[in-house]
């Protein structure tokens, strides 16, 4: 999934807005996930030498140190700053509770294979891959990564029941993943092109994956492969401080254009949730749909957002008959559909029970964006 920023610059204008009250207006905080740590090793090296947590923790480090002295302004926070085990849940509470406006989790990946190589980015989400079911595309990087629940004490009680080796538990994630999801993949797009022709060569591209530590963040998020342990180039490269150092700086430029579409962009984001309409009402009950060629502005509740159109019956989809609305490669489902804005919001109120991911959305000329 390869995308260019003029792309998707689009759908970052229609998700930005409820972004801007967190900590006012711009892009404040960030926070920078080492990928494992302590008594988690990580991905392992063949010779057993070389720990994924060792890499992921100095190029984190080096990332920090980069925005500190190039974007002093910019409040970074490290979910570890040495050898020690967070648990995967506190690393997004971390994020949570600094009020972050994006969360960067960094990891290395690995095969029984030592031939695949490179770099790939994560957001949350289904397979990006048209034909691929969801629970059988990369399952082994997501079940590898959330495995790391099963080192925490008392894991069962912490994540009720979420088991990481059974599919069956990746069904909620879909239902949150809709929230951050555009920005999400704004940041995707820069990083993965910043990351192109450096030290690690090979671009795997961006996928839509449940990885936990995504999934409860309250904010954009991407989580990045930055090259395999287990390939022999990509480890001498990652062995080195030189290499590991522009790795960090490549992040870093990702993280200054990110933050300059999104310091521009926030205000025309606002101002375009500003619309509002006093015509008649649609219920959300009887899922009837205003009709936009007759309709100007519409408000309704956008409960998710994916790579590839749902097949209408759906279990995800609970029934309703969204109207659909494609915005590029990604499909946004809207129900709850009103030509006024307080029905809509009394729609809303009730289908966020169901879908606590959900918010509510503007639907203009065939655009969305986000009505607060």
């Amino acid at each position: 999934m390869k995308r260019t920023i003029c792309i998707i610059l689009s759908l970052f204008l229609g998700g930005v807005t409820a972004l801007a009250g967190q900590d006012g207006l711009g892009l404040n905080t960030v926070v920078i996930d080492a990928g494992h740590g302590g008594k988690d090793a990580g991905a392992v090296s063949k010779d057993k030498k070389s720990y994924e947590k060792t890499f992921t923790l100095d190029i984190a480090k080096r990332f920090a140190e980069c925005i500190e002295k190039g974007l002093p302004e910019l409040k970074v926070v490290l979910t570890r700053d040495k050898d020690e085990f967070i648990e995967l849940r506190e690393r997004a509470e971390i994020a949570n509770r600094a009020h972050a406006d994006l969360f960067i989790s960094i990891h290395i990946n690995s095969n029984f294979n030592t031939s695949p190589s490179g770099y790939s980015v994560h957001i949350l989400g289904q397979s990006s891959q048209k034909d691929r079911d969801l629970f059988a595309y990369n399952m082994d990087v997501v079940k590898r990564e959330n495995s790391v629940i099963l080192l925490e004490d008392d894991y069962k009680t912490h994540y009720q029941g979420f088991d990481p080796s059974d599919p069956e538990s990746y069904i909620f994630m879909q239902l949150m993943q809709n929230a951050y999801l555009e920005q999400s993949l704004l940041f995707a797009t820069i990083v993965s092109k910043k990351l192109k022709d450096g030290p690690i060569k090979t671009d795997r591209g961006i996928d839509q994956n449940p990885f936990y530590v995504l999934w409860k963040t309250s904010m954009p998020a991407v989580l990045l492969e930055l090259g395999f342990i287990s390939n022999p180039a990509d480890l001498a490269t990652l062995k080195k401080a030189d290499e590991r150092q522009k790795i960090a700086e490549r992040l870093f430029e990702a993280l200054k254009d990110y933050k300059t579409l999104y310091d521009s962009s926030v205000k025309l984001g606002l101002e375009s949730a500003k619309t509002e309409s006093t015509t008649t009402v649609v219920q959300a009950e009887e899922q009837k749909q205003a009709d936009p060629a007759k309709t100007a502005v519409l408000y309704g509740t956008q409960i998710f957002a994916t790579s590839r159109r749902l097949d209408p019956e759906d279990k995800r989809l609970l029934g309703w008959k969204p109207q659909v609305i494609q915005i590029k490669s990604l499909y946004k489902y809207i129900i709850g559909i009103s030509e006024s804005p307080e029905e809509a919001r009394k729609n809303y109120e009730q289908i966020k029970l169901s879908y606590p991911g959900c918010f509510m959305v503007v639907i203009s000329d065939g655009e969305t964006s986000r009505y607060n």
